[in-house]
């Protein structure tokens, strides 16, 4: 199955909340789309893996992707060498995109700069010839996405460039709240977390709401870039 996007993240849940407003955006332009998550969030304080990947799940099925595969590198502990390289160069060459999103550059938590420089350096061995890797049996030739977009996570990352997604934000915020786990509820017993308050709720819509007022738009997402954002003309910028 050839896809037009692939995004990546290091835990379930970093794709909905980075850029699943554009997910959704893409998917209703025809656009097929797949997530590859890095970790099951094993060592996330609440839930557990198997809550995550049911989690994960429902998600995937609100958001319309076409596959959702989870790579099971260790949370909090994968590293940028050529075992986990050569794990993600699989699912570059399988699924063939032609664009790559991936975690922030720098974040908070750990896994993400990591997570987003392990899948950046993947992207670029994926399309050399000598690399040679096979799925099932079968080799896989050679494969570079034309373009690696990093989201905004924790951290107010200044954004390259914007996505309006007006129209987007009810069926990525369901997609969020979909980690019942991981996410505000008052009736839970569980240890509280950075990303567990009303609060940390409220902001990613506040982020995509101020993001749109930035560009006249009622929300937008921010990405950074590897290389510059070129246009056909002066008048495909909004």
């Amino acid at each position: 199955m050839k896809l037009d996007i692939l995004a990546f993240g290091a835990h379930p849940d970093d794709v909905e909340l980075g850029c699943g407003g554009t997910i959704v955006k893409e998917i209703k332009n025809g656009k097929t789309v797949g997530i590859i998550d890095l970790t099951r969030g094993e060592l996330g304080t609440r839930g557990t893996a198997a809550t995550r990947k049911q989690e994960a799940t429902n998600a995937a099925k609100i958001l319309g992707v076409s596959v959702r595969e989870n790579l099971g590198f260790a949370d909090g502990f994968f590293i940028n060498n050529r075992q986990h390289q050569l794990e993600i160069i699989k699912m570059i060459r399988k699924y063939q995109p032609e664009i790559i999103l991936c975690n922030a550059i720098d974040d908070r938590h750990i896994d993400h700069g990591k997570g987003s420089q392990l899948v950046s350096d993947a992207c670029f061995l994926s399309g050399l010839i000598k690399i040679e890797t096979e799925v099932e049996g079968s080799k896989q030739k050679q494969w570079r996405p034309k373009q690696v977009y990093h989201y905004i996570q924790w951290k107010n990352i200044e954004p390259d460039f914007v996505v309006d997604i007006s129209g987007c934000m009810e069926t990525k915020m369901a997609s969020v709240l979909a980690y019942q786990t991981q996410f505000f509820d008052a009736n839970s017993k569980e240890p509280e977390t950075p990303i567990s308050s009303r609060n940390f709720t409220d902001s990613v819509d506040y982020r995509a709401r101020d993001l749109g007022r930035l560009i006249g738009v009622s929300h937008a997402e921010g990405f950074t870039t590897e290389r510059y954002a070129a246009v056909e003309s002066l008048f495909d910028l909004k």
